[in-house]
């Protein structure tokens, strides 16, 4: 089969309840993240629970083409050697970032604060995705860039042989902005501060610390001001990666929705920034316990135990969706199996992301015989009005829609189909047998039940 071959998978209510311990995949945001900063520090960092999917690969192989030593062991640990801050080389060919819009944002943040030349690209949904968001403040580095129109990938930077420190206000909250100015001003002399509106996930300032960084962080009105002291002498730190919580959103309303289930994920991130959807789902009703509770390099990790429950509408606030802005998808799921109408609040953000998530999420549900209404940035879905399942969802190269649609086939009256699975192994490599292990009834298209 050619590699371009779309591969489609169908999911149906499965002929018993969802039962079993698993754990999910590392951490996306802290995987990216760790290889960076580990590429940056001086010393050898292992990094055990690396999230190996599409998109973390692709900064492993990035970081390993600037100069960093990056390998994985025999037993699955990653070990990082970095030739420190600011020693970083050119590399010898095209940056290709594939899926990964993290990635190539925080990749900016980098290469724009040393002296250097790059070019990165990235797959047909990445080229689509605007970069002028990073482009416009890490100018103000010293840094030059050429792209195509709109800020688009290729994107090539030459970097600021002595950048200078940032002073800016996101005008939106955006985790990747923030990061990947933390990522320029490590390598600028004197201080840079980022004023967000609205806390985002806090990984690359719990990773700083982890690695030495002087880092400030305090509260203004409803947002954060935060203060990075530049040129500090990172020193390798191990790094424990937590199950990433978007990637566990997607078992957990599977059991929630299928009578009878009752699961345990092991190992899950419970940082505070990033658990939004968990909050929701309590709100709608959802028997989810936390139990096991500790910390591992700076971020908070606990097991959870899942258990199928009956769900209300909800009405989710706009501030909480830098929380769970991935998880939107997944939750609009849970919605459509709810009990009266849900309303999800300011959703602009979704409109740039692997597609128009927003957009996509609406036709996937329309499609699966929801009733669900776009009204302005808000996603309107009113539960429990008609049968579900039985449409054919079209993913777009997006990973969580198409896993979003399976989870919906899990629940649905009758199977829904995706048109390509392959993307899932971005950022969840190994979630149909992982679900199959529980119990749920996804398969090719084509294939024997």
């Amino acid at each position: 089969m050619n590699a371009e071959t779309p591969i489609p998978h169908r999911a149906r209510r499965p002929a018993a309840p969802l039962a079993g311990t698993i754990a999910v995949p590392g951490d996306k945001s802290i995987s990216h993240r760790a290889l960076m900063f580990a590429g940056l520090a001086i010393g050898e960092t292992r990094i055990t629970g690396l999230l190996e999917g599409e998109d973390v690969l692709r900064t492993a192989a990035a970081m390993r083409a600037l100069g960093a030593e990056v390998a994985r062991l025999d037993d699955g640990a990653w070990l990082v050697a970095g030739p420190g801050l600011g020693a970083l080389r050119s590399p010898d060919d095209v940056l290709d970032m594939g899926n990964s819009g993290t990635a190539a944002r925080l990749l900016c943040g980098i290469l724009a604060s040393h002296d250097i030349f790059a070019v990165m690209t990235g797959d047909a949904s990445l080229r689509r995705r605007p970069m002028r968001r990073v482009i416009e403040p890490l100018a103000a580095t010293g840094a030059g860039f050429a792209a195509r129109p709109g800020g688009r990938l290729p994107l090539a930077v030459t970097g600021a042989a002595e950048p200078l420190p940032l002073s800016y206000r996101l005008p939106v909250a955006s985790a990747q902005v923030k990061s990947a100015l933390l990522l320029a001003g490590l390598n600028a002399r004197g201080v840079t501060e980022i004023e967000e509106p609205e806390p985002t996930r806090d990984h690359s300032e719990n990773m700083l610390r982890h690695f030495g960084a002087s880092i400030d962080i305090h509260t203004q009105g409803t947002g954060r001001l935060i203060r990075l002291r530049g040129q500090p002498e990172l020193r390798a730190a191990d790094i424990v990666v937590p199950g990433d919580p978007s990637s566990a959103a997607f078992p957990i309303v599977a059991a929630l929705l299928i009578p009878g289930s009752r699961i345990t994920i092991e190992g899950v991130g419970l940082n505070k920034l990033r658990t939004g959807l968990f909050a929701t789902l309590r709100e709608m009703g959802a028997d989810i316990t936390v139990i096991n509770a500790r910390e591992a390099a700076g971020e908070k990790v606990g097991d959870l135990i899942v258990a199928a429950s009956a769900l209300r509408g909800v009405d989710v606030p706009a501030d909480r969706a830098p929380s769970m802005i991935d998880e939107y998808p997944i939750l609009a799921i849970a919605c459509a199996f709810a009990r009266g109408p849900s309303r999800l609040r300011g959703l602009a953000e979704l409109r740039v992301k692997e597609s128009d998530r927003l957009a996509a999420t609406t036709d996937m549900l329309r499609a699966n015989g929801a009733s669900v209404a776009i009204e302005g940035d808000d996603l309107v879905i009113v539960g429990g009005a008609n049968r579900l399942g039985g449409g054919l969802v079209t993913t777009q190269m997006d990973h969580r829609l198409a896993m979003s649609a399976l989870v919906l086939g899990l629940a649905a009256d009758a199977p829904v189909t995706i048109d390509d699975a392959r993307f899932i192994d971005t950022s969840f490599p190994g979630f149909i047998p992982l679900m199959r292990s529980l119990g749920a009834d996804i398969a090719a298209e084509g294939a024997p039940a």
